[in-house]
């Protein structure tokens, strides 16, 4: 079994070769219980949750103030159905369970107690106020991205492409926020942020692709529960690895129609991924995708042959060559005569500004980390992995490829900084507990298995995880519902063709392709650390969501 372990770039982490994910509790439908013949003893309880934390506040957008109430809390879910039926919200065995919890909590039953914070206008009818659920990716990180830079009532002021000088960092009025068109919640995965994970092979139960997504799911129909939001309309919003939970969330979340699917930063086959394509050899197209990502950092950063008038002419360009003669040239393989192994180098040159002995080395086959090594390699520059704007000094002259990501260097301790205190501050919750961006020091892995929906059981994918076949059940089981997907043109952890490559493929009616609707900008994966972008991507996505709440 191949898994992700800690130790990979935040807040993205791929592999391209893997398997996929076979449930680990097929086996485990019955709570266990340990009899004792102590009559004193009592069965273990998880521990008492932090209370939730109610607040209100506004937030001004577009010149109007929007008076909110916040809740910061945590909802529990089970590691599948029958723990879900015997616990309460709260964790605790229902008075009516008819079974014993055993008298040690690591012997339980798997429960994850997850973190969110809701916003909710005030004064709004639940029927005619949308409700989204925005999640952050890694896998294993929190949700503070997109919580304090894009759609929360507050965000943290970062320096566009630098590094900011340390602490203090501003937070501000969030004039982007998407709280004018729709109640927020913003959700930290199992064992990420305030939430916090229990019982027996808990890493097991939730550290998966379809673990992971059937929690969110139990989460999703719990929350709707608890505020009476089931008539709401609906969206779900992820960022990175949050868009394949997504693809698999919408799959799951039967009887519960959802209006639409934000996929920020896609990915949704991984053997689409650049990051380690060697490592998955006759499988090319990563390449391809990428080619016009590499192409739009040459450009940005002036390192092309000749530099063309305007940025998105050219990409249209370098799409048309990399799925035509460079696809063509990689699936020869060894086949491919010299001479057009030369005339592709020189091609690959002039849109990458590589050298041409660069990349007859590499076999015409760079990766992503290879890219941010040598773009700049003469001025000892590595350059960023999740925005390639972002340029730092290289670590190891002589690494092979690129040992850090400048661009999470850069804003990482700010984001982090902004939601230690926000929460705690503002939002009065947390004081006494550890707020963890991500999983990663908890002997982090993740199992990428995954089973497709509409399959019988045992129909496991084999090689790279692809939940393309997840959205494409969702969209043709609910064909009303629409996908918007937004991205950035110097995005080098998903690449933005390889994003539209994939929806190019789902297997969908021809028609239902123009329920996606597309939206890509001069940014990185974090679109949202451009003031500009931001502005412009809260309206893309507010009219997104004001177009498709359905009859009134």
């Amino acid at each position: 079994m191949m898994q992700i372990r800690a130790g990979w770039q935040l807040p993205f982490l791929v592999s391209a070769s893997l398997l996929l994910y076979i449930p680990a509790f097929a086996d485990d439908t019955k709570i266990s219980v340990e009899k004792t013949d102590r009559k004193d003893e009592k069965p273990a309880a998880l521990p008492p949750a932090l209370p939730d934390s109610s607040t209100e506040g506004s937030v001004t957008v577009n010149g109007q103030v929007v008076a909110y109430q916040a809740v910061a809390g945590t909802l529990t879910v089970g590691s599948n159905d029958v723990q879900d039926a015997t616990l309460g919200l709260d964790g605790k065995l229902l008075p009516d369970a008819g079974v014993e919890l055993p008298p040690k909590i690591d012997d339980q039953p798997a429960t994850a107690r997850m973190f969110y914070t809701a916003y909710f206008k005030k004064n709004a009818s639940a029927e005619q106020r949308p409700v989204t659920f925005l999640y952050n990716g890694g896998p294993g990180s929190s949700t503070m991205w997109l919580h304090m830079g894009s759609f929360g009532p507050r965000r943290v002021v970062t320096s566009d492409t630098k590094h900011d000088p340390a602490a203090p960092y501003r937070l501000v009025n969030n004039e982007y926020s998407l709280l004018d068109v729709s109640d927020l919640v913003f959700i930290d995965a199992p064992a990420t942020g305030f939430s916090r994970i229990f019982g027996k092979d808990k890493e097991r139960a939730f550290w998966g692709t379809d673990p992971d997504a059937h929690a969110f799911e139990r989460f999703i129909r719990r929350f709707l529960t608890k505020y009476n939001r089931w008539n709401s309309p609906k969206y779900i919003f992820g960022e990175s690895y949050g868009t394949p939970r997504s693809a698999v969330l919408a799959a799951a979340l039967h009887n519960v129609d959802l209006n639409g699917i934000i996929l920020l930063s896609a990915i949704l086959s991984f053997d689409n991924s650049v990051d380690g394509p060697r490592l998955n050899p006759g499988v090319d197209q990563a390449y391809a995708l990428a080619l016009p990502t590499y192409a739009a950092s040459a450009f940005y950063h002036h390192k092309l042959p000749t530099q063309p008038p305007a940025l998105e002419p050219f990409l249209k360009e370098v799409e048309q060559y990399a799925l035509g003669e460079y696809e063509a040239a990689l699936l020869q393989g060894s086949d491919l005569p010299e001479a057009s192994k030369q005339a592709v180098a020189g091609k690959l040159h002039e849109y990458t500004g590589l050298p041409v002995a660069y990349l007859l080395k590499s076999d015409l086959r760079v990766n992503g980390g290879a890219f941010s090594k040598n773009l700049e390699l003469d001025a000892e520059t590595t350059i960023g992995r999740l925005d390639t704007r972002y340029a730092g000094p290289d670590l190891d002259p002589l690494s092979e490829e690129a040992e850090y990501d400048p661009q999470s260097n850069a804003i990482s301790s700010a984001y982090t900084t902004a939601i230690n205190q926000y929460l705690r501050k503002e939002l009065k919750y947390g004081d006494n507990d550890t707020y963890k961006p991500n999983a990663y020091a908890d002997n982090f892995s993740w199992d990428l298995r995954h089973q497709a929906p509409g399959g019988p059981p045992a129909a496991f994918q084999e090689g790279g995880t692809n939940v393309i076949p997840d959205l494409a059940y969702a969209m043709k089981s609910n064909p009303e519902m629409k996908v918007l997907l937004a991205g950035g043109y110097y995005d080098l952890a998903t690449p933005f063709f390889e994003g539209i490559f994939e929806m190019r493929h789902l297997a969908i009616p021809r028609k239902l392709q123009a329920n996606i609707s597309y939206r890509y900008y001069q940014a990185g994966h974090m679109i949202y650390v451009n003031e500009g972008i931001l502005k412009q991507f809260h309206a893309d996505v507010a009219a997104f969501i004001a177009g498709t709440q359905g009859s009134k």
